[in-house]
């Protein structure tokens, strides 16, 4: 197999040619503000709904690449215009994010997801170390906070588009999620005592609960006692959700050289690729069972572009930090597997969804939405990496 380029440059060309242009021709709301995200691959818009989740990702997007790619007026511009669409039509009456409201942002459906409420964090706190706005700032704490006080409520369930399944306690995306806002936020409010505490709290739980060694997998639910839960459910695992967890876990682990838990995600990393990949088609498996069984999670066998980018991401990433041969031989397969697969030469942007064979498939996963982030995000955090360390990876 010959070297895949996976230089800054690479990377740089395809999100600044291919996929940012996508967004501009297709999703910019130039009448009412926020961006369409309901598109097919083509780029057709399949609803007008705007979904906060995705709007507060979109934030994050235009503002990074602003601040990490490229300083252009129009990626600023872009960013602003969406988190004003957001805060004016985004919230309910306690400051809580909706979850869906119409192209001209009346409401449709409520605060049924805390995850629009971390989206939006995440995206303001990125604004507004564009903008040094420091309404950005405020309001990316005041959500943040709001959020984690509702997600230690006493059965708390707005987790849309999933629910808590019963006997379930803890719930990896509900630590994760935390972990990684909260790393971020702080960095715009470095004062802040609390976020710190925030993330180490997260990356515990995640480590030494979700994360079992015994059975070399990360179990997405656990029980009251945060043990694992004897049902198909208990046994669920997401490939694409640990290998993304594990990257926000080595970034909070760098941060305070722990140097034994970023070799041990690292390793969860590993492990995933592993057990995740399809010996026969090739790619990454949506979700397979602990135990080998049939699993739990809807659509398995699916090939999903966003567990490819996070791993993108994570391989670079775990490289970086080991330089452990595992990395170079994984990253080589993915990149093959990948940019062989979902790149649309056509339109620009990734196929979100193929058959496990390999083939497009436009059945709805999870959401009915196609949005600016997890493909951009592991791009320009793969760029940043590798310009950092001279532009290429190092195996």
């Amino acid at each position: 197999m010959s070297p895949v380029p996976t230089t800054a440059a690479f990377y740089r060309r395809h999100l600044l040619e291919d996929i940012v242009p996508f967004w501009f021709r297709h999703a910019v709301d130039e009448k009412s503000g926020g961006l369409f995200t309901c598109l097919a691959d083509d780029g057709t818009r399949l609803s007008d709904d705007k979904y906060l989740w995705s709007q507060g990702r979109a934030i994050w997007t235009f503002a990074a690449l602003y601040n990490h790619i490229e300083a252009s007026p129009a990626f600023l511009e872009l960013a602003e215009n969406i988190a004003t669409f957001v805060l004016n039509h985004g919230r309910d009456a306690n400051g809580c994010y909706l979850y869906k409201v119409s192209a001209t942002g009346t409401p449709l459906e409520g605060p049924v997801s805390i995850y629009a409420d971390f989206f939006a964090a995440y995206g303001l706190a990125e604004l507004h170390r564009a903008t040094g706005k420091a309404a950005y700032r405020d309001e990316a704490l005041r959500a943040l906070r709001q959020a984690a006080a509702r997600l230690a409520e006493p059965g708390f369930d707005s987790f849309a588009p999933y629910a808590r399944p019963e006997g379930v306690e803890y719930i990896h995306g509900a630590s994760m999620i935390l972990l990684e806002t909260a790393q971020e936020v702080a960095r715009s409010a470095p004062e802040d005592s609390q976020l710190p505490q925030w993330c180490t709290a997260a990356a515990q739980t995640i480590m030494e609960r979700h994360v079992r060694n015994d059975e070399g997998v990360l179990l997405e639910h656990l029980d009251p006692n945060g043990h694992p839960i004897p049902s198909p459910m208990g046994r669920a695992v997401n490939p694409g959700h640990a290998i993304e967890s594990m990257w926000f876990v080595i970034h909070h682990a760098l941060r305070h050289n722990d140097q034994v838990m970023t070799r041990k995600a690292c390793e969860v990393i590993r492990w995933h690729l592993e057990r995740g990949w399809d010996p026969d088609f090739g790619g990454l498996y949506l979700a397979i069972d602990a135990a080998g069984e049939k699993p739990w999670w809807p659509h398995a066998e699916t090939k999903i572009w966003w567990p490819h980018t996070e791993a993108l991401y994570a391989l670079h990433l775990a490289q970086s930090v080991t330089g452990e041969s595992w990395c170079s031989m994984w990253l080589d397969r993915l990149f093959e597997y990948t940019f062989s697969h979902f790149p649309d030469a056509q339109h620009g942007e990734w196929c979100q969804r193929l058959s496990r064979e390999g083939t497009p498939i436009t059945k709805t996963i999870a959401l009915p939405v196609k949005d600016p982030f997890h493909l951009p995000r592991a791009l320009i955090r793969t760029i940043q990496l590798l310009e950092s360390s001279g532009g290429r990876s190092e195996g």
